[in-house]
């Protein structure tokens, strides 16, 4: 049975997560349900992606992702269900699914309405019985008009030449750390037999770390992080308000 994850912007004290949950569970108690966070600040698309971005590689292809962020959207956004990467994205079409990745869908479907409609909860009313049907084994082609125009936002991206990179804080995660667009191998490529300086706010760094444990207590790290992309941060201490810095800040790392 595929794995369903939820990703909204509900928050921990209200009725929606778990009306969520217990509308899927009343239809399949057996199903896994996965959280990945229903912390994403509200209506926040960079922030949902990002994480929703970072994390659904992390499971099996087949995977279905309900993603609840501003479900709501516009007056005219509808609702779809997306093959992508071979995982399952449920989601509105605001813009957000262009943020996930940078690879066309495989196949988009546009959801039918809600009963009700406008619905003031499509996430229990559209998309969770799509995620249900997934569950179930019903071919995605099945549960909606085939489409192919829908809204997609594109991300800032980072600009590099010989001499220089240019890029930007994507995120500014719960610790304070700053991570940007700024990727491992593009680095790599042109780093390669020359010397470099990390500029970020008023700080300068000539050399990345390894780990965070090279670094003392308070003081500030650079280096790579899991995702591949550029990460500054301060051992047990929040880069964020101490630097000064935020989110779409710039960053630049010029070749010598």
């Amino acid at each position: 049975m595929a794995i369903i994850t939820l990703t909204s912007d509900f928050g921990e004290s209200d009725h929606y997560v778990g009306a969520l949950k217990g509308a899927i569970l009343s239809s399949i108690p057996s199903q896994i349900l996965v959280d990945i966070s229903h912390q994403i600040q509200s209506f926040d698309l960079a922030h949902g992606a990002f994480v929703l971005r970072s994390a659904f590689p992390a499971f099996p292809p087949g995977t279905i992702h309900l993603v609840a962020v501003d479900t709501i959207g516009n007056q005219d956004d509808s609702h779809l269900a997306v093959q992508l990467e071979d995982h399952f994205f449920l989601i509105t079409d605001h813009g957000l699914l262009g943020l996930i990745s940078e690879k066309e869908p495989q196949m988009v479907v546009e959801l039918p309405p809600p009963h009700q409609n406008p619905s003031s909860f499509p996430a229990l009313e559209v998309l969770a019985p799509a995620a249900i049907e997934l569950a179930k084994g019903t071919p995605l082609k099945k549960l909606g008009k085939l489409i192919k125009d829908y809204k997609k936002m594109v991300g800032r991206q980072m600009r590099a030449n010989k001499t220089q990179i240019i890029g930007h804080v994507l995120r500014v995660d719960h610790y304070g750390n700053l991570i940007t667009n700024i990727k491992k191998e593009e680095f790599c490529r042109l780093s390669e037999h020359q010397s470099y300086t990390i500029l970020i706010g008023r700080e300068q760094f000539r050399r990345l770390n390894s780990s965070i444990n090279e670094t003392g207590s308070g003081d500030c790290y650079v280096m790579f992080n899991s995702m591949g992309l550029l990460e500054v941060g301060i051992n047990k201490g929040n880069a964020s308000e101490l630097m000064g810095l935020k989110f779409d800040s710039p960053v630049k790392i010029s070749f010598e």
